[in-house]
C-alpha cells in the first residue's frame, strides 16, 4: 500500500500530544509527526511510521507540544498606563488616578484617537512576544473603543493580525466592558450594544464571541443577560468576565447561556461551579491580573477539580491590570499562586484553552486531522516550561505545517 503524500516529517522526538485519549500529557516516546496541507496526517512511535517520502526535521530527542493558545487577551490597545502604575506605587488611590484622567478612560481616549494602522503597529510587538514563546492561537477582545466606530476599528485590527503574522486569531466583541466616558444612561447604552453595535459588527464578520464584564463596577447580571440573549439569537458564542471582584453569580450566568468560558472567577460560588460543570463551561484563570492587582481571594481551584470543571489559563494581556505578554510566565504564576499542577498548566494552555475558544476539535492536541501547530522545546522534561522564570526554550515553532 502506498503511503499518502506528506509535506514534512518531524522525527526523533518526545511528544506530549495532550490527547484526551491518552493518560496525562499523552506522551509518545521516540515519536514522529507527519503533516500535509497544514494538518497532521500521522502521529505515533517512529518505529511504526509508514515509509513517507518527505523532508524531515530531526528533533534530536526534544519535546513537541501543541502550539500554545492564549485564550483571553485584550491585545489591541494604544498607549500604556505605566504612569498610573507608578502613581499607585507612590500611594495614589484608584479615585485619584481616575480624577487625573487615568484608568480605562485614558485607554479609551487613546484608542479612539489612533488610526487603524497605528493600532496595528502598537499591537504587533505584543503579539510577537507571544509568538516567540510558541503561541499559535490567540483570542483578542475589543472593549477599549466603546462606540461603533472604534470597536469596529479594534476588531479589524484583530483580524489583520493573522494577515501580518502566522497565527490564528479568535475575535471577541466586548462592548460591555464599561460605560463609555460621559455616558450616564445605562439602559440606552445596553440598547446600543444590542441593536446597533452587535448586528453591525457581526454582519461585517468581525465577531466570533460576545463577552461582558459582569461586576459591580461594570454591568449587572440582568444587563449582561439581555446582551447574551441577543448573541444567542444571532447564534454567536459567548464568554464572560465573571466573579472577579465579587460574587454576582457570574459563573452560573455564563453556564445558563452555554458560555464557552467564564473568566477570572476569584469569588465564584460552589453553586456556580456546579452550573459550569453541567454546562461544560471552561474556567479560565488569569493569574497575571491577580498578581498585578495584589489580590488575596484565589479562584476556587479545588471546587473546579471536585466537579470536573476544565481549567484554562491565559495572560489577560491588557494595559491596566495585566500588562503580561508571556504565557510561559503565566503558567508559573498559575502554579505558584493558584496551586495548579504542571499537567493542569500545560493542558490549560493547549487542549483546555482550545475548548475555551470552542475550537477543541482541530487544535490544542496533536492528533490526525488536527492543525499541524507545533511548539518544539529544547528541554528535558515538560515541567521546565512551568518551573523556569524568564526562560524561553522554544527551539522551533510550526504553524499549519510551516516552520515560522
Amino acid at each position: 500500500m502506498t503511503a499518502p503524500p506528506v509535506d514534512h516529517i518531524w522525527r526523533n522526538a518526545r511528544i506530549a500530544t495532550m490527547s484526551p485519549h491518552r493518560p496525562g500529557l499523552g506522551v509518545i516516546e521516540r515519536g514522529a509527526i507527519a503533516a500535509s496541507d497544514g494538518r497532521i496526517i500521522w502521529i505515533g512511535p517512529e518505529a511504526e511510521m509508514p515509509p513517507f517520502d518527505a523532508p524531515e526535521t530531526d528533533c534530536g530527542g526534544r519535546w513537541i507540544t501543541p502550539g500554545l493558545i492564549d485564550c483571553h487577551t485584550h491585545l489591541v490597545y494604544a498607549g500604556n498606563r505605566a504612569r498610573e502604575f507608578e502613581m499607585r506605587l507612590e500611594g495614589a488611590t484608584y479615585e485619584e488616578i481616575a480624577r487625573s484622567g487615568g484608568g480605562i478612560v485614558s485607554t479609551v481616549r487613546q484608542v479612539r484617537e489612533a488610526s487603524e494602522d497605528e493600532l496595528l503597529r502598537q499591537t504587533l510587538p505584543r503579539l510577537d512576544a507571544l509568538i516567540a514563546e510558541g503561541v499559535t492561537t490567540v483570542e483578542v477582545k475589543s472593549g477599549y473603543g466603546l462606540d461603533l466606530t472604534s470597536e469596529r476599528t479594534s476588531l479589524r485590527v484583530a483580524r489583520r493580525l493573522q494577515e501580518e503574522r502566522p497565527v490564528s486569531i479568535a475575535t471577541t466583541f466586548l462592548g460591555m466592558h464599561t460605560l463609555p466616558p460621559g455616558e450616564t444612561d445605562r439602559e440606552s447604552y445596553v440598547d446600543t450594544v444590542i441593536h446597533e453595535m452587535l448586528p453591525s459588527l457581526r454582519g461585517e464578520g468581525l465577531v466570533d464571541f460576545v463577552d461582558a464584564f459582569c461586576e459591580g463596577i461594570a454591568f449587572t447580571p440582568e444587563e449582561v443577560a439581555r446582551v447574551f440573549e441577543a448573541a444567542k439569537n444571532d447564534e454567536c458564542g459567548v464568554k464572560l468576565h465573571a466573579d472577579q471582584l465579587s460574587d454576582l453569580g457570574g459563573g452560573a450566568l455564563a453556564a445558563r447561556y452555554g458560555a464557552a468560558s467564564a473568566d477570572h472567577l476569584e469569588y465564584t460560588s460552589e453553586e456556580s461551579v456546579r452550573a459550569m460543570a453541567s454546562a461544560g463551561t471552561v474556567a479560565t484563570l488569569l493569574p497575571g491580573a491577580y498578581y498585578f492587582l495584589r489580590e488575596t481571594q484565589k479562584p476556587p481551584v479545588e471546587l473546579f477539580r471536585r466537579y470536573g470543571v476544565p481549567i484554562a489559563i491565559a495572560t489577560d494581556s491588557n494595559p491596566g491590570t495585566s500588562p503580561l505578554t508571556s504565557l510561559l510566565l503565566t503558567m508559573n504564576m498559575a502554579a505558584t499562586l493558584f496551586g495548579l499542577t504542571v499537567e493542569e498548566c500545560l493542558l490549560g494552555v493547549t487542549r483546555i484553552a482550545a475548548r475555551a475558544l470552542s475550537a477543541h476539535e482541530d487544535t490544542g492536541t496533536l492528533e490526525p486531522g488536527n492543525c499541524a501547530d507545533l511548539a518544539i522545546w529544547d528541554i528535558d522534561d515538560p515541567a521546565e516550561l512551568v518551573y523556569r522564570i524568564g526562560f524561553n526554550p522554544l527551539w522551533q515553532r510550526v504553524f499549519q505545517g510551516e516552520v515560522t
